[in-house]
């Protein structure tokens, strides 16, 4: 009689893990199926970057440079830019404070020191409407700028020459 209650007791037990097995794959799909259903709208980006890269070419060495990139607010609410960081000090941000109405633009100018000879590559994050992030980049190439001073120029000198 034992043996019967064992044997019985096994083979229910080896049925339930069975439809266990088979019913997990459906719970799992179901705990997607909510994740989904819970997740965040995506935020709608009010700030409309007209572009988000931009490349100085080939710059001398020792001349800074500026771009302006141009922003547009396409929200119905002005917005404010928060802040603007560089990815390093070389690179200088400058952006209005004041707020942009909806419909408005405003620019932020992002200088450039070209110190250092040499491909760069720079980020720049513009951070707005409380959190929102974007960022932009600006690239180029500096070629070394030539030790010493300029050759002189004859035409210069004969003219100081006929002025005496």
């Amino acid at each position: 009689m034992l043996y019967f209650w064992i044997v019985s007791i096994h083979r229910y037990m080896k049925y339930f893990f069975y439809i266990l097995m088979a019913l997990t794959p459906f719970s799992a799909l179901q705990a997607q199926e909510q994740a989904v259903a819970q997740a965040p709208a995506p935020v709608k980006e009010d700030f409309q970057f007209r572009e988000t890269e931009y490349d100085f070419g080939r710059i001398p060495q020792g001349k800074p440079v500026y771009y302006y990139f141009e922003v547009k607010n396409t929200g119905s609410v002005p917005l404010k830019i928060d802040q603007v960081t560089a990815s390093c000090g070389c690179t200088t941000p400058e952006w209005d404070k004041a707020a942009v109405p909806a419909g408005g633009t405003t620019r932020i100018k992002v200088g450039y020191n070209a110190a250092s000879e040499g491909n760069f590559d720079k980020y720049i994050t513009v951070i707005y409407n409380g959190n929102v992030q974007k960022q932009i980049k600006i690239k180029g190439n500096v070629w070394k700028a030539p030790a010493g001073a300029a050759p002189a120029n004859a035409s210069v000198q004969f003219l100081k020459q006929q002025i005496q």
